[in-house]
């Protein structure tokens, strides 16, 4: 790696390093008590429920009622990954005192900051500190990175761990010890294990740094053997194994299902422009030109990771351009690759002196002070403290031993973790449910989906407004009560 007399003042990068670190931590702990309705709403309550669930059956004082409602919500909501953080968030619960959405935005940052410090070391091996710096600095104020590695979800964890494992998988192929090893198994094996998804990385990654290392002589180290078991078997014991059923649902409902999809040019548009929305397409691709420009440890890790994404994306083809919370691994990768690229351009503006050293830097600080801001003023914008008092008014509207079904936000997740009550769901028109049935309009099923039922309630107006045959069967029924955001449809007369 070449040096440049900036690199030889170690002082001047690290202070640099504890400063972007601090702006990244106080960025994501901005609004901390805020509800989580702010990034993917669903998710995040979902993880509350289970959360919940864990919280009160520890809680000594709770309640058996508590207990078995808490238990209901959590069952409700599909579990499709073992409940780390849940478990993690509640077990905090226990000992700050209660339920607080602070404590799982605490907990994410903690992860997502001590996985940037790994980026950064990862970066320095290849690339000049100071580039390594402002690959960093992306990683830690891009505003999609801070709203997502904040939120309540596996997400941030898992790529955190996945972060850490690459490093450490990058520091055994540079010294091949039994150290390295371990500790990449067992950092790949916990990010693959929060949430499967991440294997295309973590797979990719490995194959490749063990060939690299290795060549045809991979088959002879027990290193890599133990780093693979580990890596493999807690994520086959959990998804195979435990959750079998799970697993295979999730493999129909989501790649068997919606796998047409990739035959269309329009969907790889559409995943192309999202990814502009969330990274900026110029990052996108000067990340991936920056993968030929470094040592060629380096440059197969990256041409790996993209490989992976690129498995991963026509694998799970709907959620590439819906949901933005399944390319939060794709910011360390981008940043690893954007390092690599200014590297060359860092190290031009480094031999340089006066007018041309001061007014690069002053660039450099200004961007990423106006990403640092942008990201500031979109987790400020709104406020949600005015949601839970709105679902508590609504889950006391409705009488505890009713039947009710709704067409409510958030797969009435709302409903559960605020107003302590649950409803059968009607179904959403969403480009989903175009896609996976062809048709929007469920009046035609009203008698069979309410069979049974003694109230229905609307809240989500919009999506109301979107089926008019079952707004017009609703006018015919009495208003069992109403108030400012919801009406109580009585059923029975």
């Amino acid at each position: 790696m070449m040096k440049t007399p900036l690199q030889t003042r170690p002082a001047n990068w690290f202070i640099l390093f504890i400063i972007l670190l601090t702006l990244g931590g106080l960025l994501r702990l901005l609004d901390i008590t805020d509800p989580p309705l702010d990034f993917h709403p669903s998710r995040q309550l979902r993880n509350t429920l289970v959360a919940r669930d864990i919280y009160y059956s520890i809680l000594p004082s709770a309640t058996t009622e508590q207990r078995e409602l808490a238990h209901s919500f959590a069952s409700s909501v599909g579990r499709y990954e073992p409940p780390v953080t849940e478990s993690i968030v509640a077990v905090t619960y226990f000992f700050t005192g209660g339920e607080n959405i602070a404590s799982a935005r605490v907990w994410e940052t903690l992860f997502w900051l001590l996985a940037g410090i790994a980026l950064f070391d990862l970066m320095r091996r290849a690339v000049s500190p100071w580039a390594a710096l402002i690959g960093l600095a992306y990683y830690l104020v891009l505003p999609f990175s801070v709203e997502a590695s904040r939120s309540f979800q596996p997400d941030p964890l898992m790529t955190s761990a996945f972060v850490i494992g690459i490093y450490f998988l990058y520091r055994w192929s540079e010294e091949q010890t039994w150290k390295w090893a371990i500790l990449a198994g067992i950092f790949l094996g916990l990010a693959t294990f929060v949430k499967i998804v991440i294997a295309f990385f973590a797979g990719t990654a490995a194959i490749a740094l063990v060939l690299f290392t290795l060549k045809k002589a991979f088959w002879k180290s027990k290193q890599v053997w133990a780093m693979a078991a580990i890596m493999i078997l807690p994520a086959l014991l959990f998804y195979v194994l435990l959750n079998q059923g799970r697993s295979t649902e999730y493999f129909l409902s989501w790649t068997v299902a919606l796998i047409k999809l990739i035959t269309s040019t329009d969907f790889y548009t559409k995943w192309l422009a999202f990814l502009g929305q969330l990274f900026g397409l110029t990052m996108i691709f000067l990340s991936i030109a920056g993968t030929f420009l470094v040592n060629p440890r380096l440059r197969w890790l990256l041409i790996s990771l993209w490989a992976g994404y690129l498995l991963y994306g026509l694998t799970l083809p709907f959620q590439m351009y819906t949901h933005s919370y399944y390319h939060i691994q794709l910011i360390p990768i981008v940043a690893l690759g954007l390092a690599a690229a200014l590297n060359p351009l860092i190290e031009s503006a480094a031999d340089r002196g006066g007018v041309g050293r001061a007014g690069f830097i002053a660039v450099i600080v200004a961007v990423i002070g106006f990403q640092a801001w942008v990201s500031r003023s979109v987790l400020v914008a709104e406020s949600f403290h005015h949601e839970p008092p709105f679902w508590q008014q609504v889950g006391e509207a409705i009488p505890a031993d009713a039947k009710v079904i709704g067409l409510t936000q958030d797969y009435g997740f709302r409903l559960m973790v605020y107003g302590w009550r649950k409803v059968a769901l009607w179904p959403y028109v969403t480009e989903l449910a175009e896609v996976r049935n062809g048709t929007v309009d469920f009046a035609d099923r009203f008698d069979e989906l309410t069979a049974g039922r003694d109230y229905f309630l609307v809240t989500s107006f919009g999506q109301l407004d979107k089926q008019p045959s079952l707004k017009k069967l609703l006018d015919a029924y009495p208003i069992a009560g109403e108030g400012d955001g919801y009406v109580l449809y009585d059923l029975n007369p």
